[in-house]
């Protein structure tokens, strides 16, 4: 088949949703599919899967993000690249815009007809009252697109719900995959036994108010003294809220303690990932699936620990490994206990390696090829 997987936004940085395209697209293509990315803005760097923008973007914010949503595309641009291409599936990351993906949507329709199936993957979850009433007004614009996609997914059963209650489309869940394997071969140096030296506890993500960096600072200023002798704390990342965490981080007194290490490229990201013996990711919400969360335990870190909000909760579908960054007190405890009993964090590393597998790329592609119709 010749699949476009279509996103209202560019190529050009590494965030959730153009990771679970690039993932997406890359299973396709090892099953044996010709895959091409559609996109808004710039393409990014050549890579295996080829890239080819067909409208301009616009920044806003939204969801807690810094997002690029797309300008009016041009309708013969558009009805120029399907009769080029005439693609057998279009896969559409959703929610979208009605000037891009839906003018896009509505063109391939018109002119190719039934030879073309059209589906959608729900890949948000709003994360305030204001982002989830927005999102339902959108579903309102959207609605006669809507009618014309053939079926619909999300990566959780929280992003299933969200669609059902925004956009009437509901569907199955079809998470983002990795190839655990692949994943795992980029580990070279395994983690050390952990007798004789520092815990490493590692965070990674944008510094952003949402992904709950501060509140991981906090929780570490709160934990015993014993605890934090046994600490090391590494955070990889940028975003606007940086420099706060740093300074914050000077402020408990934890400079010795905690260590910034900036951007981490995705050709370095399962080697820190697989150095943390607690792995914590305290998004406080906003988040649809978690696909950090997979690679660290696809990279074979200690023990993965999230935000306690729905996509966290169901794509680690374990309680014991969930917090709530905002509660200071419970937050310190659970890495309390983590550092303190050996026993727990092997028992928890067993059962997510178990879990895994789950988002392993051959187990996502059959639902991928059910909801292609195959």
């Amino acid at each position: 088949m010749k699949i476009a997987m279509l996103l209202d936004d560019s190529m050009d940085r590494p965030d959730g949703v153009q990771q679970v395209v690039s993932s997406m697209g890359r299973i396709l293509v090892a099953d044996g599919h010709e895959v091409v990315i559609v996109c808004s803005g710039g393409t990014g760097e050549p890579g295996p899967i080829p890239v080819v923008s067909l409208a301009r973007n616009i920044g806003v914010s939204f969801n807690s993000n810094r997002l690029r949503t797309p300008r009016p595309a041009r309708r013969a641009d558009l009805r120029s690249w399907l009769l080029a291409e005439r693609p057998d599936v279009i896969h559409v990351q959703m929610p979208y815009s009605p000037f891009f993906a839906g003018r896009l949507v509505r063109e391939a329709r018109r002119l190719l007809g039934d030879k073309v199936r059209i589906v959608g993957t729900f890949v948000i979850l709003p994360d305030s009252a204001f982002s989830a009433f927005a999102t339902r007004m959108l579903g309102l614009v959207l609605r006669p697109t809507l009618r014309l996609f053939d079926g619909f997914s999300a990566l959780t059963e929280p992003a299933v719900e969200f669609s059902r209650v925004s956009f009437h489309a509901g569907g199955t869940v079809t998470p983002s995959p990795i190839d655990v394997g692949a994943f795992r071969a980029h580990v070279h140096t395994p983690r050390p036994d952990a007798d004789g030296r520092p815990l490493t506890l590692s965070f990674l993500g944008r510094f952003v108010e949402r992904k709950g960096a501060m509140e991981l600072i906090e929780a570490i200023a709160a934990l015993p003294d014993d605890v934090r002798a046994q600490l090391r704390v590494r955070m990889g990342g940028r975003g606007p809220l940086l420099g706060d965490a740093e300074a914050l981080t000077a402020e408990r007194g934890l400079s010795e303690l905690v260590s910034f290490e900036g951007f981490v490229a995705e050709e370095d990201k399962p080697q820190f990932l697989a150095d943390a013996d607690i792995a914590c990711f305290p998004a406080t919400g906003g988040e649809s699936f978690g696909i950090v969360l997979i690679e660290a335990m696809a990279a074979g870190a200690g023990v993965v620990i999230g935000g306690d909000n729905p996509g966290y909760t169901s794509t680690l579908g374990d309680p014991d490994a969930m917090i709530d960054a905002r509660d200071t007190e419970a937050f310190a405890a659970l890495i309390t206990s983590l550092v303190r009993d050996p026993v727990r964090r092997a028992e928890l590393h067993a059962r997510q390696q178990e879990r895994v597998k789950d988002f392993d790329s051959a187990t996502v592609l059959k639902g991928v090829l059910e909801l292609y119709g195959v």
